[in-house]
This record gives C-alpha cells, sequence and structure tokens, in this order.
C-alpha cells in the first residue's frame, strides 16, 4: 500500500559469513531511481566499540547488551575525550561530556552507514525529494540482531544538524525483510484506538514477580484517554482539519476480552501499556499478572482485524531475545509483528517513564489526528520528548518505528479542501491565490482557505527545505481591508523566522523580519536567505497569470 508520492531508500546491514565477525555489508533494497541499488562492504571497528560502550555507561537505562563483535572493556571517560573532540568542531567540546557523547555516537553511526556508494545513493535520493518538495523515506533493516540495540534514530550527518529521526526532509524509520504482504488498505475518515492497560507487574524470567510499575491503571486509563481524545491543545501551534479521536479503554483484561473488542470494535490502531519482557516469539504481554500473550498470538489477531498501527509502551518492545548472550535474530516484538503483515509498529528500545510516555502519546496522538502519516508523526512526537527533556537526555531516543516495507505510513485520507475564491468571482471562471516558482512556472502552491503556512517542517503547507528556511518561518494570509470605503480582501506576509523574508516590492528587495507586508501581484519572495528558491505571489485560473 504505497502511493505514488511516496519516495523511500530502503537500506539493509548484514554480517559478511566469510569474514570476519566484525565485517558488515550494507546495500540498497529499495530506491527511487533506477541507479541507486548501492552496495558496501564495511567494518565495525575499535573506535565505534568504544564510543557504544561508553554511550552505553552513561545513559542505559538498563545495561544493554553491548555489541560483541569487537569485544572492548570499558573505556573511561578521559580515553574517549580525543575521539570526541576530533568529531566535532572546534567550537563544540566545550559542550558537557553527555552531549558531546550523544552526538559523537550520531556522527559515528552515520558516517559508519552513509559511506561510499551508500552517501552517493542518499545525495541523489534526497535531492529527488528535494526537487520535488517531498521528504524522502528512510527504512533501514538490520539482519544482525546484535545490532538492533544501537540508538540509530540519533545518527545525524554533520554537527549542529538534526539527527535524522527528527523528521524534516528525511523520515527515518527501521523495516524488516520476509513479511507477510499487505492488503489493500484504505484511508480512514477518524482515528479509533484501542487502548489496552496490562498488568503493572509480570513474571520475569526466574519466576519471581517483576513489580516495576509501569502505570497507575485505573488512575492513569481515564487520564491516557482524555489526553488521546483531547488533550491536544497547547502543543502545537495550529490544528488543521484535526479529526475526531475514539478511544476505548480495557484496564487488565483476559486475552479473550481484548481479542472480542478487537474484532467487534473496527479500531484502526491499538496501543498497550503494562508490564512485557523478551521471549523468542516476539516477546510476552501480560494482560494480568499470570495471563501472558506473545508477539506471534497477537500478531494473528491484529492483522485478522486489519489494525494499521500497534503502539507499545513496555519494556523491549524493539529488542530482541537473549539466549547464552546472544541475540536471537527476528524475536523481537516489532519485528514479529511486521512479519505477519501489521503495517506500522511503534515500540521503546529501553524503559521510558510514566511522564515521558504521557508527554510523547499527547503529541504523537495529536500529530495522527492532524492527518500527518506515522513517520512525520513519529517525528513531530520525538521532537516534543527533545523540547521537554534535552537533547543529552534518553528520552527522546527511546521510540523506534518499524515500517511494513510497502506501508506508506498513511492512517487518514487527505482532507477535503477548496481553494478559496477571490471574492467578486462568483459565477465566474474560479481564480485564487497561489505561489509560484519562478524557475518553474509549471509548480504552484494554491492558498487554501486563504492561509498559507511556509517553513522547513514537513507540516507547513508550502516546505521548503533549505537550511536558512526556519521550522515555522512565514504566513501568508488573507484580510479585508477598507479602501476608499469599500472592503477588499489583500493578501499579507507575516514573518516568524530567524533570518527573515526577502521581498521585491517595486523595484527593491525589502528585508522582512518578524514584520507583516502586503502582498502586490508579482511581488517576489526569498525566504531566509537571497540565494533561497525564488517564488512570486500570483493569482491563477481563468486563462491568465499575474506576473
Amino acid at each position: 500500500m504505497s502511493s505514488p508520492d511516496f519516495l523511500c531508500l530502503r537500506l539493509a546491514i548484514a554480517p559478511l559469513t566469510t569474514s570476519e565477525s566484525n565485517h558488515f555489508a550494507i546495500w540498497v533494497l529499495e530506491s527511487p531511481f533506477p541507479g541507486g541499488f548501492s552496495h558496501h562492504d564495511c567494518v565495525w571497528d575499535e573506535r565505534l566499540s568504544q564510543i557504544w560502550q561508553s554511550w552505553q555507561e552513561f545513559f542505559s537505562l538498563r545495561g544493554l547488551p553491548q555489541v560483541p563483535h569487537v569485544p572492548s572493556a570499558y573505556v573511561p571517560q578521559f580515553v574517549l575525550e580525543d575521539t570526541l573532540n576530533a568529531l566535532l568542531p572546534p567550537s563544540q567540546p566545550a559542550a558537557n561530556y553527555t552531549s558531546r557523547l550523544m552526538q559523537g555516537l550520531g556522527l559515528t553511526l552515520w558516517q559508519w552507514l552513509f559511506s561510499g556508494p551508500i552517501e552517493q545513493s542518499l545525495e541523489r535520493s534526497l535531492g529527488m525529494a528535494m526537487g520535488q518538495s517531498r521528504p524522502l523515506h528512510i527504512r533501514l533493516e538490520i539482519r544482525d540482531p546484535e545490532l538492533i540495540s544501537l540508538p540509530w534514530e540519533i545518527m545525524q550527518p554533520q554537527s549542529g544538524r538534526p539527527a535524522i529521526s527528527l523528521g524534516q526532509q528525511m523520515l527515518f524509520s527501521r523495516s524488516t525483510s520476509a513479511v507477510d504482504p499487505l492488503p489493500d488498505l484504505d484511508p480512514d475518515e477518524d482515528l479509533r484506538i484501542l487502548l489496552v492497560l496490562g498488568s503493572d507487574e509480570g513474571s520475569s524470567a526466574d519466576g519471581q514477580s517483576d513489580r516495576t510499575p509501569v502505570l497507575r491503571l485505573h488512575e492513569e486509563a481515564q487520564v491516557l484517554k482524555d489526553l488521546l481524545e483531547q488533550g491536544t491543545s497547547g502543543l502545537r501551534r495550529r490544528v488543521v482539519d484535526k479529526v475526531p479521536c475514539q478511544v476505548h479503554t480495557l484496564v487488565e483484561p483476559d486475552p479473550a476480552t481484548m481479542i472480542r473488542e478487537l474484532e467487534t470494535g473496527r479500531y484502526n490502531v491499538f496501543f498497550y501499556a503494562g508490564h512485557g519482557v523478551p521471549a523468542p516469539d516476539g516477546g510476552l504481554l501480560f494482560l494480568r499478572t499470570q495471563a501472558p500473550l506473545n508477539g506471534t498470538e497477537l500478531a494473528q489477531v491484529l492483522t485478522r482485524c486489519r489494525i494499521k498501527l500497534a503502539v507499545f509502551n513496555t519494556c523491549w518492545g524493539a529488542q530482541p531475545d537473549q539466549r547464552s548472550q546472544s541475540a536471537i535474530p527476528r524475536s523481537s516484538l516489532a519485528e514479529v509483528l511486521l512479519h505477519h503483515g501489521v503495517p506500522a509498529v511503534l515500540a521503546m528500545r529501553d524503559s521510558i517513564a510514566d511522564e515521558e510516555a504521557l508527554s510523547f502519546i499527547q503529541a504523537f496522538a495529536q500529530a495522527l489526528a492532524e492527518r500527518h502519516p506515522v513517520e512525520q508523526a513519529m517525528a513531530l512526537a520525538r521532537q516534543q520528548l527533545l523540547t521537554l527533556y534535552g537533547f543529552n537526555k534518553t528520552p527522546w531516543t527511546l521510540p523506534v518505528l518499524y515500517m511494513h516495507p510497502q506501508f506508506d505510513g498513511v492512517i487518514l485520507e487527505a482532507p477535503r479542501r477548496d481553494v478559496t475564491r477571490l471574492p467578486g468571482e462568483e459565477g465566474q471562471t474560479k481564480k485564487f491565490a497561489a505561489v509560484r516558482s519562478v524557475e518553474d512556472p509549471a509548480r504552484v502552491w494554491p492558498i487554501y482557505g486563504g492561509l498559507m503556512h511556509v517553513g522547513r517542517l514537513p507540516d507547513n503547507d508550502l516546505v521548503i527545505p533549505e537550511p536558512w528556511v526556519s521550522g515555522q518561518h512565514a504566513e501568508i494570509f488573507c484580510r479585508n481591508v477598507s479602501v476608499g470605503g469599500q472592503t477588499q480582501a489583500t493578501y499579507f506576509l507575516r514573518d516568524r523566522s530567524r533570518f527573515g523574508t526577502y521581498c521585491y516590492v517595486e523595484g527593491i528587495w525589502q528585508h522582512i523580519h518578524q514584520q507583516e507586508v502586503a502582498l502586490n501581484l508579482g511581488a517576489q519572495l526569498r525566504f531566509g536567505s537571497h540565494e533561497g528558491r525564488l517564488l512570486e505571489f500570483i493569482i491563477e485560473g481563468g486563462g491568465s497569470r499575474f506576473s
């Protein structure tokens, strides 16, 4: 189920069985252009092992197993100073050690994955996406289970650039192969969520009770329901075409009750919060203390009921099980569900605190209700965690999104939008206000409803993926103005950005910064820089253009 607008670069990592244990192959499984199917062999070296080992010592909540391919004892902080300082520009070493360690691992993972011909495939794919004003979906399939525990979501191309999973022009998720094909899944009109709150204590591997609390069930059930249905105000600057969100809650149900509700409720999102442990068949979820349900059993139900997205706030949902201190391939809950045909699975890489989970759920549900595809909603919710808890803390690194190779991430149908007619055009051929590319006049962005949001982030109406463009850069809007005793519809540009907007009016370029300016027909615009894309404000339709 993929759309024509779906540009995807899908990569795979696997160990080279004929070489030493630290040799890997990286190759392109899917590319938006014919020559993009590259292949590259590389080595997981001692430097990577040192940074990853130190990262775990500082950031892992439960002590994730180290990658065993290059055994390395823990390297104290002072040993890594030179390595981290070499990765970061001269202005960065003064930052605190945890920030440098977070950024250092992100840079190192990026350089390891996107090197040689893989980097060339990425650059060309990204260029195609930018040229078409569409995001590039990057999906990573990790075929060595020992590498799954790494936080690939923190990869970043350069110091100071955002991580790959924070969702701007690139939308990052993980994937897997050998999956059951997806049936035809039509977009829905509303969100229908089954919220299952399982037991907050379960049986540990040694048979003892693990009383680590996940949620205070009866107190939190209504809180979560309110957050999902109503609690979406205040997080984002605006809400556009927000759809209804219906939530049904089950607290500590037995498996039969949960399955019956799934089969009769016509849900499109399944959400589980409660206790869970790794196991070979996708882990165990404890609906009740002594009533576990394994991932394979759950997968059968979710696919039969055509669930599009499954979300798990439970420990280790994105981690494989271990046997004799080695990870078992294809054993994580997220992978098992994808193998059986669940389109999208969101799980946690490690334990996440209640307040962090609630913040994430709220932002994620709101983004879904605003009709964002799953990967964009994930990026927006991750940004919320980073804003609340900081770059050098783990919350924003914990959610892991797995996407079926055939799924484009669309859950809700696109809004029905009408282009606003200009006053006096009723009964005539429609003319409408728009922004047009000067270099490519065939590219026109209509101004819907008298309002256009311009910026670098994907939730804008006009997305400009240039480094000098702010995430929410500017607005173009219509306002009625009194002229000579008559009301006249006039379009304005309001700048909200860091670097301002350049507007060419009456033969000169004006720098508009945190201001409003009226737009005349043919006004030329550059957002953020004189080097930016050249656009113009026009009236489109009716067989004529004004420029």
